[in-house]
């Protein structure tokens, strides 16, 4: 059974860091995209940040240059380090992967930026 556990959201200052992080369980990240989507309130799903098996990595324009995506092989976590946050950045944020047609969500961790 794949399992995927978000940790790390929380209730930042604007301008301020938070670090993501994504661990799976009956699935191994190296061998799978690993996305991170968000969802903001009244909002659709939206992806924010990919790193594919080799490594690429790819980012939405409202994320580039803020965001970092990584994947740690020996942990079989992906994490997403976000900086320069902005009130706009306000979501619940899911990582995501799939293989061999199935596709799997984590149940979220809520990022909210204010002061």
């Amino acid at each position: 059974q794949v399992q995927l556990v978000e940790s790390g959201g929380g209730l930042v200052q604007p301008g301020g860091s938070l670090r993501l992080s994504c661990a799976a369980s009956g699935i191994i990240f190296r061998f799978n995209a690993v996305d991170w989507y968000r969802q903001a309130p009244g909002k659709r799903r939206d992806l924010v940040a990919v790193i594919t098996s080799g490594g690429s990595t790819n980012y939405a324009d409202s994320v580039k240059g803020r965001f970092t995506i990584s994947r740690d092989n020996d942990k079989n976590t992906v994490d997403l380090q976000m900086n320069s946050l902005k009130p706009e950045d306000t979501a619940v944020y899911y990582c995501h992967t799939g293989s061999r047609g199935q596709f799997y969500w984590g149940q979220g961790t809520q990022v909210t930026v204010s002061s």
